[in-house]
C-alpha cells in the first residue's frame, strides 16, 4: 500500500507570486460593444481579476477543501491525488467520480455528502457510496506526466490499479463528466468485470468517422456537431495539436489562464449568458488558483493530444450505463446515438444545468445516480 494522507496547502510564496502576476496584468484592447462575441469580455475580466487580487481568500477555500479526506498514492510509479470519503451505510457501493477539463476535483465536492450520507437527502441509507474522486494525471495535485502516452486509456489503467490494488475494491461504480467520461468509457471497455455500472453526463463532441444508418435525430446531431466544431471547437483542436505553444501564455499569466477557462464556464453552463448565474467568483477562482499554483494548465490540456494520438480501446461498452442528458449541455445527443456506444439501461433528460452538472445541479445528479445503481442492485 502506498496510500498516504494529504492536506491541500499552497506555499505562501506561490500565492505571493500569483498576486504579483495579477498586479502586472497587461490588458488587451477590445472592440467597442463587443460583449462576449469576440471571446472573454474585457470588463468582466477586469472585475474578476480585481476580486482575485483583493477579495478572494484562498486560505478559506483550503480549509473548506480539507474538510474532506485527501490522499496521495503511488500507482505504477505515478503520484495520484484523490479524495476518499466512506459512505454511512453498511453496504456502501464504491463509486469513482471522474472530472474533466477545465474543471478539477472541485467540481465534485458538493455532491459528496449527497452520495455518502443519502439519508440526509431522503434516500435509503443502504444506497450510500464510498466516494473516490481522483485528480486526473496532470491536473491539480496529481503528478504531471513527463513522458508521452498519458491518454484516457492509460489513466483508466492507473485508476483500475488505484481502486483494486490500493483501495481494495474488486468491483466499483463509475460516474464520468467530460474527459472523465472518456476515462470511464475506457474502464468499461478494458475492465468490464470490475465495473458495476457507468453513469455519464452528455457525450463529448464527436471527432471520429460517421457511423452508418443514422436515424433522422442522429443525422441532426452529426450536423449540430459539425457546426459546433466550426464555431466553438478551436480550443479542442489547439489542445489536441499544439498544446505546448498555448501553454507558454497560460502558464505565465493568471489573467490569460482565467480568460481561457472562464469563457468555457460561461459558454458551457446553463447560465443564460451570465456566468455567475451558474458559479460564484469564489468557485471559479478556487478552480483557477489550483491550476495556477500547481502549474498544470499545460499537462491538463495535453490530455487532448495524448488521447487523440492514443485512442485506446474501441467498441461498445457492454456494462450497464445510465445517462443524464442535460439539454443545455454543449451538444446533447439522442438516446439512439448513445446506444451505439453504451448499453444504456437508464436514460434521463433534464432542462436543468449544463456541462458541469455535479457543480450546477448536484442534487439532480445524486438522485439520478441513486436511482440507477439501486435499479442494478434489484
Amino acid at each position: 500500500m502506498t496510500v498516504t494522507p494529504f492536506d491541500v496547502h499552497v506555499p505562501q510564496e506561490t500565492l505571493d507570486d500569483m498576486q504579483a502576476h495579477l498586479a502586472n496584468t497587461r490588458w488587451p484592447d477590445e472592440i467597442s460593444g463587443a460583449e462576449w462575441e469576440y471571446g472573454t469580455n474585457l470588463s468582466y475580466m477586469k472585475e474578476l481579476i480585481e476580486y482575485w487580487q483583493n477579495d478572494f481568500d484562498w486560505r478559506e477555500q483550503e480549509r473548506s477543501i480539507n474538510q474532506f479526506d485527501h490522499y496521495r498514492a503511488e500507482v505504477d510509479g505515478f503520484g495520484i491525488h484523490f479524495i476518499h470519503e466512506h459512505g454511512s451505510g453498511d453496504n456502501s457501493t464504491p463509486l469513482l467520480l471522474n472530472h474533466g477539463w477545465p474543471s478539477s476535483f472541485i467540481q465534485m465536492l458538493d455532491i459528496i455528502p449527497l452520495l455518502t450520507n443519502p439519508e440526509t437527502d431522503g434516500n435509503e441509507e443502504t444506497s450510500s457510496f464510498d466516494v473516490v474522486i481522483p485528480s486526473l494525471p496532470g491536473y491539480g495535485f496529481s503528478d504531471r506526466p513527463t513522458e508521452r502516452g498519458m491518454s484516457a486509456s492509460r489513466i483508466a489503467d492507473l485508476f483500475s490499479t488505484l481502486m483494486a490494488d490500493e483501495l481494495g475494491y474488486d468491483r466499483y461504480a463509475l460516474r464520468g463528466s467530460d474527459l472523465g467520461a472518456s476515462v470511464s468509457q475506457q474502464l468499461g471497455l478494458s475492465n468490464p468485470e470490475s465495473v458495476i455500472g457507468i453513469h455519464l453526463a452528455g457525450t463529448s463532441p464527436y471527432l471520429g468517422e460517421e457511423p452508418e444508418n443514422l436515424t433522422e435525430k442522429e443525422q441532426e446531431h452529426v450536423e449540430d456537431n459539425q457546426r459546433w466544431l466550426e464555431q466553438e471547437g478551436a480550443y479542442a483542436l489547439e489542445h489536441a495539436t499544439k498544446p505546448q505553444t498555448l501553454a507558454y501564455g497560460l502558464n505565465d499569466s493568471p489573467a490569460g489562464l482565467a480568460a481561457w477557462i472562464v469563457e468555457k464556464f460561461r459558454a458551457w453552463s446553463d447560465c443564460g449568458g451570465d456566468v455567475e448565474n451558474a458559479f460564484t467568483k469564489d468557485e471559479m477562482l478556487t478552480n483557477l488558483t489550483i491550476y495556477w499554483t500547481t502549474e498544470t494548465i499545460n499537462s491538463s490540456i495535453r490530455l487532448y493530444y495524448e488521447s487523440l494520438h492514443n485512442p485506446g480501446n474501441q467498441g461498445r461498452v457492454e456494462v450497464p450505463t445510465g445517462i443524464l442528458m442535460a439539454q443545455n449541455d454543449i451538444l446533447p445527443n439522442p438516446r439512439e446515438w448513445s446506444e451505439r456506444f453504451y448499453q444504456v439501461e437508464q436514460w434521463t433528460e433534464t432542462s436543468q444545468g449544463g456541462h458541469f452538472l455535479e457543480w450546477e445541479a448536484p442534487e439532480l445528479v445524486a438522485d439520478d445516480i441513486h436511482t440507477f445503481f439501486r435499479s442494478l442492485k434489484r
